[in-house]
């Protein structure tokens, strides 16, 4: 079954009420505080909306089926973690925030440790933003290009040519409301869009359970929810993501990192303007989280007995991955399909236009401002945020086609997959390790930060599998992407504290 002219309009007239919808949201700016921040505030459900479409990918939407599929529920365990992360965040660190006004998580830094601490966490997160999100932006297009393909769609283009035209559609379709409309655009487009891939979610079941064929019954182990572990060896363990400490603890942490220090998540809670909005938005985001993971996990379900528990190359398909993508094209009435691409369309914008505005933000903020605006206006500031806004925009543009360049020539496509969370978890540690320090130790200072952060970002590079591991000699010690956050701040508040008392002895001595 191909795409039908009628699943094509649906998705053109998608993308267009995104962009206009986008732009009747926006209101009006006259300064930064509107342009970053809303202005007088946005209500606390529609932030927390926005941040769990932030969080979902396309990918979201494709592999947790997936992982249901060729799996069984135990990827449940690391929402947990989530949640009792985000209440910490919203009981510890957003009051913090609160307390100093602050306009980026960075900040905070700054009137703790002096402005050195706050420019290496603010161009870290930009760093991690752009390699991180190029990744997520190119991966993007894996999971359209398999749906277009199996649609019928792009037969005379190579893999290449395919995957740039859905970067820069959904690039430049997100580029125009949030260039326009700020946070304003980017909030309530994540709720509009949110609902778009929910509900295509539902449709999808709806349709599962509609033509489910009879005579296979579900094996019971799909349903396992719950993995102890304690049957591996202590480096099995360690190694493993979803046993249930590894998946609790390191979820927590993760979720102190993401949703406590990386302005993407920090400043979607700040627009609310009011301590108690911002907590009730941060908590009630993991509980909807785990709400979310559970329903494509129920997907994910539903299809392994829709097709009878067949494998991935059985179906033709090259892994389980596409196993959602061949139902939508191919069981889906006409239109609904089309409906359905245009929430992973969604999924994919949401998460671009909060990445633009806060790389802008933190740009205008930490970097600009200090520095070469002091003496700006109003004016001033918005048109240079909204400049950055666009710089932004190309610069991602381009790192997820290079991306898309490298994975093409260089091999299998779960690998880049992969190192999209790597990435993020891998520089967390070291943020999350900043502030805790800064948080809950007094005596330390900004020369004892910067040792503590690099300590925390190098020593990570002997405890995950890559270049350098490799080139160690005997079995190196690799810990699974949940703990990368937790050892990370460990060895950065152990640093920073052995610097201070190295330095006060230094001192007595002297």
């Amino acid at each position: 079954m191909e795409f039908s002219p009628v699943d094509y309009i649906v998705i053109v007239v998608y993308l267009i009420s995104v962009a206009f919808l986008g732009l009747r949201a926006s209101g009006k700016q006259t300064s930064t505080k509107d342009y970053f921040l809303g202005g007088e505030g946005i209500p606390w459900w529609a932030v927390l909306f926005s941040i769990v479409a932030t969080e979902t990918s396309t990918l979201t939407f494709i592999s947790i089926p997936s992982v249901a599929y060729g799996g069984n529920l135990t990827f449940l365990q690391i929402t947990i973690g989530y949640i009792i992360g985000r209440t910490v965040v919203a009981l510890y660190f957003l009051p913090k925030y609160y307390e100093g006004d602050l306009h980026t998580a960075y900040t905070f830094l700054e009137h703790r440790f002096g402005d050195s601490m706050r420019n290496v966490a603010s161009t870290t997160f930009m760093v991690t933003r752009l390699l991180a999100d190029g990744v997520r932006l190119f991966a993007t297009a894996i999971p359209l290009a398999i749906i277009l393909r199996l649609g019928g769609a792009f037969a005379g283009w190579g893999d290449l040519e395919v995957y740039v035209f859905s970067i820069i559609l959904i690039s430049a379709i997100t580029l125009i409301y949030t260039f326009f409309g700020g946070i304003k655009a980017v909030v309530w487009m994540d709720f509009v869009q949110m609902i778009v891939y929910i509900g295509g979610a539902f449709i999808a079941i709806g349709v599962l359970i509609g033509n489910m064929p009879g005579g296979f019954e579900l094996p019971a182990e799909k349903l396992q929810h719950i993995d102890l572990g304690f049957d591996h060896s202590f480096k099995d363990f360690i190694a493993q993501p979803y046993t249930l400490i590894t998946a609790v603890v390191g979820g927590a942490v993760f979720s102190l990192a993401s949703h406590g220090t990386d302005q993407l998540l920090v400043q979607r809670v700040l627009a609310t303007r009011n301590l108690k909005a911002g907590q009730k938005a941060m908590i009630w985001s993991g509980i909807i989280v785990m709400f979310q993971f559970g329903l494509f996990l129920a997907i994910g379900l539903l299809l392994y007995m829709f097709y009878q528990g067949l494998s991935a190359e059985a179906l033709g398909l090259a892994t389980t991955d596409e196993i959602f993508a061949k139902f939508i094209v191919q069981e889906l009435p006409v239109g609904i399909s089309g409906l359905i691409v245009a929430a992973l369309f969604a999924a994919a914008m949401s998460s671009l236009s909060s990445s633009l505005n806060s790389l802008a933000s933190s740009t205008t903020y930490d970097l600009y401002k200090p520095y070469f605006g002091k003496g700006n206006s109003e004016a001033d500031d918005l048109a240079m945020s909204r400049k950055f806004t666009l710089g932004w925009g190309i610069i991602l543009s381009v790192s997820a086609v290079f991306f898309a360049v490298l994975q093409l020539e260089g091999g299998e496509r779960p690998a880049i997959v992969e190192l999209g969370l790597g990435i993020a978890s891998y520089t967390y540690g070291g943020l999350l390790g900043t502030f805790l320090l800064g948080m809950f130790f007094s005596k330390p200072n900004k020369t004892d930060a910067v040792i503590g952060f690099f300590c925390g970002l190098i020593s990570l590079l002997f405890m995950v599998q890559g270049p350098i591991q490799n080139i160690l000699p005997g079995e190196g010690l690799a810990i699974a992407w949940p703990l990368y956050t937790l050892v990370g701040s460990l060895v950065v508040i152990g640093a920073g504290l052995l610097s201070f008392w190295v330095r006060k002895l230094l001192d007595r001595t002297n």
